[in-house]
């Protein structure tokens, strides 16, 4: 039997919520820069960790992973300018943040313990 991949599920997940969060706020709050430009990291970081899992070496797989780290950073920030810029209210900033921060930690954990067996 296959066993799961929590980072590769959560960023996944994530990137859907990411996706229909762009949908609401082109359609329902008129804003198109800004969300562009969160769709971009948002997805992103979910097919970096799929990239990242085909790495052909350890290397590449912590360069990937770190480039997801880097993409789910810039998204914290794009979620913090949208809801300082109430397009998204508190709550759900505050929602799409913890996911973000959770997936922050576990890549910074992977980053961190296979960087440390890189030979």
């Amino acid at each position: 039997m296959k066993q799961k991949n929590i980072i590769a599920e959560k960023s996944f997940d994530f990137a859907v919520r990411i996706v229909k969060l762009y949908r609401f706020l082109c359609t329902g709050r008129k804003e198109y820069v800004l969300s562009k430009q969160f769709l971009r990291s948002g997805t992103s970081i979910g097919a970096n960790v799929y990239e990242a899992l085909q790495g052909q070496s350890r290397k590449d797989f912590v360069s990937k992973m770190s480039i997801a780290l880097k993409e789910a950073a810039e998204t914290v920030y794009w979620i913090k300018l949208l809801t300082r810029t109430e397009y998204l209210t508190s709550e759900q900033g505050d929602s799409i943040h913890n996911d973000c921060t959770e997936i922050i930690r576990i890549l910074h954990s992977i980053v961190k313990t296979t960087k440390d067996k890189v030979p």
